[in-house]
């Protein structure tokens, strides 16, 4: 067995040997070339993609400032005065909590405040979205001390309706909002039950706005907006407002690759409203005005410095008074790095025409009379010059001077009564609820306004940050002797905090002395002295608790000292106010 095993092997050798002996080596036909590739990579630190702690931001928006704004839990304390709160930057919690396209919000609160937040909508795999948005405010209790009813409710509806086509988007939405407000500001409180009976102080105001909007893609036209709106009132004052406006983008690569587009704003104001009668009850009131605008801009950009020059022509017809103004004003920006990631200083000069509307004036002041002369205000000019930047990672400020002078600034300021102790004036006319001294009128003024804001914010981590801000003005007039109702000083301090289930945010906010008159005697004596309006400061709380995606619960405080302060002349606002509620989030 060993010997076949053996003689097997030295066949299979043999056989091996003889089958190479007969393979013939290949001939390469193809000429062999070395090809040496020298390469040298020394990477640098520039290379690494890192994250820039001071983010370049378009000269066109470096100098403004949003607007806060909340969506969920903007519970609003019932008040005749809702203070206004500064520039604030959101806190980044590190988890983000789930995002419902729906939610709920009720709560009440002291002075018989009921509260009322809805949004709901839906889309169909976004190429399309609808909704509605609801918000319901309201207080019904009086004001301590109040003779009149100082009730007031606030009403306002969103229905939207988007749509995404293949070239431009569009959106369409109805806007209608219902303010009712009292004129509850007397002057004394001397009158007699009887009289304060006969007193109609009740005025309420709706607005019914149509608007839309269609935005571009990959098009010379950016985008084009147009808006109308009715405003009215229990005294069957009526506004319409009619405003178009567009952007326009003009390629120049065809001179040069390295040209911005010529950016071309334009818009078309057309404004007409009627008063049924003046102060006096002699002549009903009539406005009306035109207006375009046509604002051409290039953005210029030098490695660290960029600048937004351009014009604006601005074209105004009155119809009442059958004269037409042109004006030419500038309107630059600029903004560059003094220290890099770290200091900008910016500034611009501009001028502009606004449109005066008594839909606006209701908003500022909901306690003006129903007879109101309405015209426009031009901004002749407007220049500030600012620095912003970082201290360090946490610690973020801006600081900003401002020099402007306006042509027939309006200002408010409260009207004579006309009250002769019996629900008539010196004419025997019976009195309506606003001509008890109780109301404002509107006057119009040349004012150069200097002024200086400041901002602070300091991130002390994910969860707690704090905000400041202060501006300081002081105001020049031609002719009134006093800036009726404007503040010198205003300032607003923040801390917010929020994690996984709690948030707060503390508010404290202080307004200086204000100026208006008093009248020593009934219409039609002009006997009057200067009046000071205190100072205030109103400090406010607003919490709640996350109890999981879907509910949570907040509380505001505001108010907090019980102060008796005024928000106009001789008008008191609530003291303490509490108001709590529960917030539902959801999906269809």
């Amino acid at each position: 067995m060993i010997k076949k095993k053996g003689l097997f092997i030295v066949l299979f050798f043999i056989l091996k040997n003889l089958s190479a002996q007969k393979q013939e080596p290949i001939k390469d036909t193809v000429k062999t070339e070395v090809v040496t590739v020298i390469t040298k990579y020394n990477p640098k630190i520039a290379d690494v993609k890192k994250i820039t702690k001071a983010p370049k931001l378009e000269v066109l928006e470096s100098t403004k400032r949003k607007k806060l704004k909340y969506t969920i839990f903007s519970a609003p304390v019932a008040s005749t005065f809702i203070p206004k709160s500064g520039t604030l930057k959101g806190i980044n919690v590190g988890i983000k909590e789930r995002i419902y396209k729906n939610y709920l919000a009720l709560g009440y609160g002291n002075y018989n405040s009921p509260y009322l937040e809805t949004y709901l909508s839906n889309s169909n795999r976004f190429k399309n979205e609808f909704g509605v948005n609801i918000k319901y405010t309201a207080s019904y209790d009086n004001i301590k001390n109040s003779e009149l009813n100082s009730d007031f409710s606030n009403l306002k509806t969103t229905v939207f309706y988007k749509q995404h086509e293949r070239y431009f988007d569009w959106i369409t939405s109805i806007n209608f909002d219902k303010n009712n407000y009292n004129w509850h500001g007397l002057q004394n409180n001397n009158y007699s039950k009887e009289i304060i009976n006969n007193i109609t102080e009740n005025q309420y105001y709706n607005a019914i706005n149509l608007f839309g909007q269609l935005k571009f893609k990959d098009s010379y036209i950016d985008y084009t907006n147009i808006s109308a709106t009715h405003f009215s009132d229990r005294y069957n004052s009526a506004e319409y407002h009619i405003k178009f406006d567009s952007k326009i983008d003009f390629p120049l690569d065809f001179i040069s690759n390295s040209l911005n587009n010529l950016s071309v704003k334009n818009s078309v104001e057309y404004l007409n409203g009627n008063f049924k009668n003046n102060y006096l009850n002699l002549n009903s009131i009539d406005y009306a005005t035109f207006t375009l605008s046509i604002n051409p801009s290039y953005l210029l950009e030098l490695k660290n410095l960029k600048i937004k020059t351009g014009f604006k022509v601005l074209v105004a017809m009155d119809d009442e008074k059958n004269a037409t103004t042109t004006y030419l004003v500038p309107d630059v920006t600029f903004k560059t790095n003094l220290i890099d990631k770290y200091v900008s200083i910016y500034g611009s000069i501009y001028g502009n025409l606004h449109t005066n509307k008594y839909h606006h004036f209701s908003l500022d002041n909901p306690f003006i009379s129903p007879t109101l002369l309405i015209t426009q205000t031009f901004e002749k000019i407007n220049t500030n010059l600012g620095l912003q930047g970082k201290i360090n990672d946490k610690i973020d400020f801006n600081f900003k001077a401002t020099y402007k002078i306006e042509e027939d600034k309006p200002l408010f300021i409260k009207n004579i009564s006309k009250d002769m102790g019996n629900n008539q004036d010196f004419m025997g006319n019976s009195l309506r609820g606003y001509e008890y001294g109780n109301s404002f009128k509107v006057v119009y003024d040349n004012v150069n306004t200097t002024s200086f804001l400041f901002e602070l914010e300091y991130n002390y981590s994910k969860s707690l940050s704090f905000q400041s801000k202060a501006n300081y003005a002081i105001y020049k007039l031609e002719n009134e002797v006093e800036a009726w109702n404007l503040p010198t000083l205003e300032t607003n301090t923040s801390i917010r905090y929020k994690n996984k289930k709690w948030f707060l945010d503390t508010n404290i906010m202080f307004v200086s002395n204000r100026k208006d008159l008093n009248y020593n005697n009934p219409f039609p004596s002009n006997t009057k002295t200067i009046k000071t309006i205190d100072a205030f400061l109103n400090a406010s709380i607003n919490g709640g608790y996350h109890f999981n995606d879907k509910f949570s619960s907040f509380i505001k405080l505001n108010n907090l000292l019980n102060s008796n302060y005024q928000q106009f002349a001789n008008f008191n606002t609530q003291g303490f106010q509490a108001l709590a509620g529960i917030t539902y989030k959801f999906d269809f």
